[in-house]
């Protein structure tokens, strides 16, 4: 597969393509489809049991240089994803629901560990980073996260980014979190 940057279908204002899923990693804002999404996407990424997403009609923000890729598909590690949205919510993620029931969130700040440093804020269930929150569990909601560490300034794309209800985020991409529980 060849990616190659600035798609002139797009630039053409070709059919616009539906943006239902993000995903962020240290290199790559990626907009798209995830592939097979049969639930939320908060469960499909707790259920996966393969390595890599399929996602379709991506699009890839570079962090660094800006660079706008589109690609009629991606193939992207789930190792490497730092935090994931469904910008299309049609039902609600489920774990969505239980934070708003649940009354008693905390607030977090908690730091990405990879190549660029990103802070993530928002409110969690108590002590939903730990394993004791549910042995398999990869992934928790911080509602109305705050994205810190990224330049969002004159970038559509990334602007996305600041404006989230909730982010799915990866326990294992963490390396401090502050919890003022």
């Amino acid at each position: 597969m060849s990616l190659q940057p600035g798609d002139a279908s797009a630039a053409s204002g070709a059919t616009p393509v539906v943006v239902e899923d993000l995903f962020l990693t240290d290199a790559f804002l990626i907009k798209g489809r995830l592939v097979g999404k049969y639930h939320r996407l908060g469960k499909v990424l707790e259920d996966l049991e393969r390595t890599f997403l399929s996602i379709e009609d991506a699009t890839l923000v570079s962090l660094r240089s800006r660079e706008v890729v589109r690609t009629p598909r991606v193939q992207v590690n789930v190792s490497e994803v730092l935090l994931a949205h469904e910008l299309i919510d049609l039902a609600g993620d489920e774990a969505m629901r239980s934070l708003a029931i649940d009354a008693k969130t905390v607030r977090v700040r908690a730091f990405y560990r990879g190549g660029i440093q990103v802070e993530l804020a928002g409110r969690i269930a108590p002590g939903a980073y730990e394993p004791s929150r549910g042995p398999s569990r990869r992934w928790f909601v911080l509602a109305d996260p705050t994205i810190r560490g990224l330049d969002f300034e004159g970038n559509d794309d990334l602007h996305v980014l600041t404006n989230l209800g909730y982010a799915i985020v990866q326990k294992t991409k963490l390396s401090y979190v502050y919890d003022f529980g």
